[in-house]
């Protein structure tokens, strides 16, 4: 193979197909070894390497690092793991041609490449863009193997290949499905090809790209004490060594959620007001000015998005979203000054916390509502049900104390697992538990007793294993809803709640000390952040005229309606899919 030097092109080698889904290039790697390079299919598009090792398809991103640009050195370093390289071809040719396993975890080794013939393009590494532009160009895709023996497969194209414009997007799907096993997302979208060649002549028609963001790329190692299930790369930012002398990469500014809070000394205020920490509604880069309920065009772009991203990194995308509701991080100081305490967790302990109270159960309810309708809403055959079901139990493995360490966002996803309309499905859970034996077991030995417990007032809360702590409960209790069961055993219930809102209120300092420390480095998709948002969820399944401005009070009113009659809409949906025999 041959190693393009800095600064020439690498969409002109053969192992790279451009913009391309996952399930497409999944399609197309056949035996172990089999690999190829891709952009990824959502947002600006990431360098993906896609390879098939020991029966099934791994995807593993390629990090870039952007430097400060001087002349005779690299505008950019690209990694895997520890090891950074000047260019693209350089990685893939030292992994390959020394046979070294992309990452350790993996032992996944790259040897033969699925080429792509077609007319040549040309753009290098420094021509990489922050633009949602694809290329949609139907391509040839054509099998080559790196020995002599293998020329003899040169030529045959691969059957059952559609472009990557196509989409076999189910309607409905709103979790993650699939096998993805690789890496938490990073920073900014790195990269994407525009239209650039005509399909009349093949020619090029450059533009001028603009710059992509010159910020380096980090993402969270494991903080749990589990075997990873996924790949998890920590990109090294290059040393001083890989640094010309005299010169240092820029420092990025630190987002909101990684601002260290000043100390102070603090005494009782008299609250001045009620406090929301709901992001103001800004026009939406998805749902558009004006949106109807359930949209399948939004439904199918979100589960585009959401396939883009592991469990792993949506769980941490929740828990960004999770705080702010909650009012863990991003305080500021006149709204600490308005309710007269530091944070949410806090605040919902008090009497004027009545209105965040209602904010939370109000995005609980929504949250588990999407996450049945990304179920039910699967209207394909039962494989495809079976893996939404897989997508939601790997989302609540990487929300569980230990992990991301976000119990609302576990609690929703086990709300909407545990929902009726869902639990009856017979048949896609025996699918699940034959297709996905592990994933089932996770879930009914350990995600099942751990939610029991977690309701019951038990169950882990330490800081150092919890980011954020289960609150539903109380805020129940403080909202007037009363227990059930036998009165003894309420009793103890309220009890155990009433001790645990205590300790949460007074941990709350080292709450938002551990989520800060599992957010720091992390760089949020811009689209999958607002998808978490309480206010698009609500749009996403009330529409906007539903989802219209009105008072606190009245909003909580329509919910509990909207929400009781949607519970109508999802046994419907239950019942078509798996009739009562």
């Amino acid at each position: 193979m041959q190693v393009p030097q800095d600064g020439e092109d690498f969409a002109s080698q053969p192992w790279y197909h451009g913009p391309l889904l996952r399930q497409k290039a999944e399609a197309l790697l056949q035996q172990d070894g089999d690999f190829l390079v891709r952009l990824s299919g959502f947002g600006g598009g990431h360098p993906v390497i896609s390879c098939h090792w020991r029966g099934s398809a791994l995807h593993f991103q390629v990090l870039r690092v952007a430097l400060h640009p001087q002349p005779g050195w690299p505008i950019a370093l690209f990694q895997l793991e520890d090891e950074h390289f000047p260019s693209l071809p350089a990685l893939v040719h030292s992994y390959v041609t020394g046979q070294r396993p992309l990452t350790q975890a993996t032992g996944a080794v790259a040897s033969r490449p699925v080429t792509w013939q077609g007319p040549i393009r040309s753009f290098s590494e420094d021509t990489l863009l922050d633009s949602p532009a694809q290329t949609k160009l139907l391509r040839s895709r054509k099998w080559s193997d790196s020995q002599p023996a293998g020329l003899e497969h040169v030529g045959q194209s691969r059957e059952g290949n559609s472009g990557p414009g196509a989409s076999t997007v189910p309607t409905f799907a709103l979790s993650q499905m699939g096998s993805d096993p690789v890496l938490l997302k990073t920073l900014v979208p790195l990269v994407s090809i525009p239209n650039s060649l005509s399909a009349s002549d093949g020619q090029i028609h450059a533009k001028v790209p603009t710059k992509p963001p010159r910020t380096p790329s980090l993402v969270l190692p494991n903080v749990s004490g589990h075997p990873p299930t996924y790949c998890e790369l920590v990109p090294q930012v290059p040393s001083a060594r890989g640094t010309p002398s005299g010169h240092s990469c820029p420092e990025p500014e630190a987002p909101w959620w990684e601002a260290q809070e000043e100390e102070e000394e603090r005494c009782f205020v008299r609250p001045q007001a009620e406090v929301s920490f709901c992001p103001p509604d800004n026009p939406s880069g998805l749902l558009g000015l004006q949106n109807r309920p359930l949209e399948p065009k939004v439904l199918r772009t979100l589960r585009d998005l959401l396939l883009e991203h592991h469990p792993g990194s949506t769980a941490l995308h929740l828990l960004l979203a999770d705080c702010q509701a909650a009012g863990l991080l991003g305080v500021t100081k006149a709204q600490q000054d308005d309710m007269g305490v530091a944070s949410g967790l806090e605040l919902l302990t008090l009497p004027h916390g009545h209105r965040l109270r209602s904010e939370l159960l109000e995005r609980h309810e929504a949250l588990v509502l999407a996450g049945a309708l990304s179920v039910l809403g699967c209207t394909g055959p039962l494989e495809e049900r079976a893996a939404a079901l897989r997508g939601l139990v790997e989302l609540a493995l990487a929300l569980r104390p230990g992990a991301a360490g976000d119990l609302p966002g576990l609690a929703a996803v086990m709300g909407a697992l545990l929902m009726p309309q869902v639990s009856r499905l017979e048949r896609t859970w025996r699918q699940l538990r034959r297709s996905h034996t592990e994933t089932a077991l996770a879930f009914e030995q350990e995600l099942k007793p751990l939610m029991r417990a977690l309701d019951e007032g038990a169950g882990p809360c330490d800081p150092g294993e919890v980011a954020l702590p289960h609150v539903a409960p109380a805020v129940r209790l403080l909202e007037g809803e009363e227990l059930s069961g036998p009165l003894d055993e309420s009793c103890e219930q309220l009890l155990h709640t009433l001790q645990r809102v205590r300790l949460m209120a007074r941990d709350a300092p080292k709450f938002r000390e551990a989520a800060a420390g599992r957010l720091r480095g992390f760089r949020p998709n811009p689209e999958l952040r607002e998808a978490l948002t309480t206010g698009f969820v609500r749009r996403l399944l009330w529409g906007s005229r539903g989802d219209e401005a009105s008072p606190p009070a009245a909003r909580v009113e329509k919910f509990a309606a909207r929400v009781e009659k949607f519970q109508l809409v999802l046994n419907v949906l239950s019942q078509r899919l798996e009739p009562d025999s």
